[in-house]
Order: C-alpha cells, then sequence, then structure tokens
C-alpha cells in the first residue's frame, strides 16, 4: 500500500484500463473508505451505485460517450440521497421540512456525495489502482441515468468514478500556485492574483502543447470557460426538480 504522501500529491487520473478485474478485497476496501466519510450533522446525505455488470456499464458509455465507463472494472455512481431517511421519517411518522427544497439542502448532498467519491479516490489510488472522475454522467442526460439505475424520488447523480487497473501513467496535470488556491486570513488581492493566474495559464499552455500522448494548443482560462459555455445548455435543474429538488427562489 501506498503512503499517505505519494497517495494524495502523485494522483491523477487514470481512463485506460487493463482487462484485469479489481478483487473483492480491492473493492471492499473502497467501500470501507466510502462508508467512513465524515458527512454533514452525519446524516450520511449520499449514496453509490456499484456497477460491474458490463452491460449496464455498456448503456452508460453509450449514453455518455465516455469509453472509460466501458473499460474500467467498476463504476461507481455517487448520488445525493434523501430518500432513505424520507422513507424512515415516513415510517415513524416524522414530518420531513422538504429540505431537498432549499439550496442549502441540496449543497449538503452533494458536498457529502462528493467527499465520498474523494474517499474512494484515495483509497483507490493508494493500493494500486487507478480512478476517473465523470462528471458528464450528471449533465449529459440525468433523467435517462436516473431510469436506468432507478434512482427514486430523493435521489439524484452527482459524479461517477470510474475503478481499474491503470493502463497507462499520464503526465500530471499542472495545478493552480499555492497562492491562488490557499488564502491567508482573507481573499486575494486581485492584482496579485491575476499575476499568479496569467503566469499559470501560460504553464497550462506549455504542459498541453509537451506532454507525452496527444497534444493541444490548450490554454487554462479559454478551455475552461469552454465548459461553461457549453454548461449553459444544461438541464439539469429541471432533472433534479423531477426527482424532488427543488431549490428556493
Amino acid at each position: 500500500m501506498k503512503d499517505v504522501k505519494s497517495t494524495l500529491l502523485e494522483r491523477r487520473s487514470i481512463r485506460r484500463y487493463e482487462r484485469e478485474a479489481i478483487t473483492d478485497e480491492q473493492m471492499d476496501f473502497i467501500c470501507e473508505a466510502i462508508r467512513n466519510t465524515p458527512t454533514s450533522y452525519n446524516g450520511q446525505q449520499y449514496s453509490v451505485i456499484d456497477i460491474s455488470d458490463q452491460s449496464m456499464k455498456l448503456k452508460l458509455e453509450e449514453l455518455t460517450g465516455q469509453k472509460q465507463i466501458k473499460t474500467c472494472s467498476h463504476f461507481m455512481l455517487f448520488c445525493v440521497d434523501y430518500h432513505k431517511i424520507d422513507i424512515l421519517g415516513e415510517r415513524k411518522a416524522l414530518k420531513n421540512p422538504q429540505f431537498t427544497h432549499t439550496m442549502d439542502g441540496i449543497v449538503v448532498g452533494v458536498v457529502d456525495a462528493s467527499l465520498a467519491m474523494m474517499s474512494a479516490i484515495v483509497a483507490a489510488d493508494s493500493i494500486g489502482l487507478g480512478s476517473c472522475p465523470i462528471g458528464f454522467i450528471r449533465t449529459k442526460d440525468p433523467e435517462a441515468v436516473c431510469s436506468i439505475l432507478g434512482l427514486p424520488q430523493g435521489v439524484f447523480p452527482v459524479c461517477g468514478l470510474a475503478i481499474g487497473v491503470p493502463r497507462e501513467m499520464p503526465d500530471m496535470h499542472p495545478k493552480q500556485p499555492l497562492n491562488a488556491l490557499i488564502m491567508k486570513g482573507r481573499y486575494a488581492n486581485d492584482t496579485e492574483l491575476l499575476s499568479e493566474l496569467e503566469a499559470y495559464d501560460a504553464r497550462v499552455a506549455q504542459y498541453n502543447a509537451t506532454r507525452s500522448g496527444s497534444t493541444s494548443d490548450n490554454d487554462w482560462a479559454d478551455h475552461i470557460l469552454s465548459y461553461y459555455r457549453e454548461g449553459m445548455s444544461y438541464h439539469t435543474l429541471v432533472a433534479m426538480a423531477r426527482q424532488g429538488f427543488v431549490p428556493e427562489r
């Protein structure tokens, strides 16, 4: 097992996997790490769908176009989940205040699911496995995902995670400098922050032009903003409303 420092500082997203299956012992460790995730109020406002059936993975791969779903050993879907507390509260005749109808209710569940996914990522990497988060499972056609996987009211996909035996070891992406991410005492001055970000933008462009494997002329700012522009066409809120989540307006 890798040490904590190596696990956290050398992690990278793996998109190509060997045909070798993950062992039951490895999956048990990953699942226990997920189960021990800290959550808001210890409410555990999340659930995970663990998918190893190839026909189901193929359906999700066809839906999203993400090949790593098809080739990974396990695809795990991390969901915000208020259905469990709903059905137990109803059984005990406890009134539900419709926390899912508030923005904070949505954020709480998304944070819990995201922390659980990070537990899985760290656990998998520590035992020599590779993983890749797939947010497109949420944005491409969330209603289809809910239907295919039988997600009830109060449950909504946050992010998927492909896990498998690595078939590649790609270069590590450059990250923003610490001064732009971890600010001392208060938010950074824009002049200083912009200087850090311009240097980082140039570094990303250099990395993309010279990295091993496929190269590109992408910088950081325009490339990320292109994702935001594409994201304007998503209808995630509509899909969430149909699953019982409606933020206050």
